[in-house]
């Protein structure tokens, strides 16, 4: 079974931190910096990971005392030099990246060591992106991350270490079992 990174866009939701199954979260570098060194903080004290994502992430996780960012480089034509600016700046923390559901940005990525790759899936396309990722598994020994973009995929069959959700999908998600 996956492990599952909650990923925190408002205020509001930093309440499920003590969720039992949850060790990562995800947090919007767009929250007020005083509320992203609050829950950093909640999140650091129960023994968690933090992450931030967005713009400036790489800076405000070293200031604010993150343990890494995932930084979406699914757009990006300067894969390797945008991940080693990366690196410099963030040092020994984790550098999580979403990378282009093809193959080509997948290895790309995968060269320049990231802690993990996320793949995003969204109903539309789905069978192209988990084609994907089981040929990813099958070559790369990182970690890989979905992240479902829409609540009609169904994640549970997919070669995923982690399933990135929303803490309302989370919770939908416990609530079936």
């Amino acid at each position: 079974m996956p492990k599952f990174i909650l990923k925190i866009t408002a205020e509001s939701a930093e309440n499920c931190i003590d969720e039992k199954n949850v060790e990562c979260f995800i947090l919007s570098a767009s929250l007020p910096e005083d509320c992203l060194g609050r829950i950093i903080r909640k999140i650091e004290a129960a023994g968690k990971i933090a992450l931030l994502e967005g713009e400036d992430a790489a800076a405000l996780a070293v200031k604010l005392g993150a343990d890494g960012i995932v930084a979406d480089l699914s757009a990006s034509t300067a894969i390797k030099k945008e991940m080693a600016a990366l690196r410099r700046q963030l040092g020994r923390r984790f550098l999580g990246v979403i990378c282009r559901s093809r193959r080509h940005e997948a290895m790309i990525v995968s060269e320049n060591e990231p802690d993990f790759v996320v793949f995003r899936i969204w109903s539309e396309g789905a069978e192209k992106t988990k084609a994907l990722a089981d040929w990813y598994a099958e070559f790369f020994l990182l970690q890989t991350a979905v992240e479902p973009m829409d609540g009609s995929v169904n994640f549970s069959a997919w070669p995923a270490d982690m399933v990135i959700l929303s803490p309302e999908d989370y919770k939908i998600l416990v609530a079936k079992k």
